[in-house]
């Protein structure tokens, strides 16, 4: 089975493609193609957004093709930044400015009512219109400063209820292994493998 990697953040693409070829190793994952534009997340849900980027793939290549979206869901500001998780602090926001305005909206909060989860959506897109698509979630909660200098995104001020108290920049610290176990990009991948290989077989 032939996947192109429909994400255009590398970072995301190589946790994709940890996860997938761990999980289903019988897929051949392509890169994206360079040429391909990039896709405007304008979908009012991650598993629209998911879509949105795995069929622009599938027109751009004729090939199927692999996408995911994430989103952070702070239980104090009402589930924000969910869709917006990539954009919290403006169009072009970097990781950095992101996790300052989360920080910054959280301050002086306790740390038990810093709860949060991260949610994501796996989507595979094939060229004849079906789709597989599958969740991950991991609870947690947000630290009053980041910690850990690996992963990427919100990871160095996410906990996962489920560690040992670091948060998943640390966990990464000690290898992608130690994050994908617990994160939820690797846990809608092993779900999405799984329906991927009862067509398989």
């Amino acid at each position: 089975m032939r996947l192109v990697l429909a994400s255009a953040n590398p970072h995301k693409a190589r946790e994709i493609r940890a996860v997938l070829e761990a999980a289903a190793p019988w897929v051949d994952l392509l890169a994206r193609p360079a040429g391909v534009p990039d896709v405007v997340e304008d979908g009012e849900t991650l598993l629209d957004n998911a879509r949105l980027k795995a069929r622009a793939l599938v027109s751009a290549t004729g090939e199927a093709a692999v996408a995911d979206d994430t989103g952070l869901e702070v239980d104090a500001l009402g589930g924000a930044p969910g869709v917006r998780t990539a954009r919290f602090a403006g169009e072009g926001a970097t990781d950095a400015d992101n996790v300052v305005k989360l920080l910054a909206e959280l301050e002086g909060l306790a740390p038990t009512r810093r709860s949060a989860r991260f949610r994501a959506v796996a989507l595979v897109a094939f060229p004849d219109g079906r789709e597989l698509a599958a969740e991950g979630v991991v609870e947690g909660r947000i630290t009053d400063a980041p910690r850990g200098s690996a992963g990427f995104g919100y990871d160095p001020v996410f906990v996962p209820t489920e560690g040992d108290g670091r948060t998943l920049a640390e966990l990464a610290e000690s290898g992608p292994e130690a994050k994908h176990a617990v994160s939820h990009r690797g846990r809608s991948l092993r779900a999405l493998a799984s329906q991927l290989a009862a067509l398989h077989t």
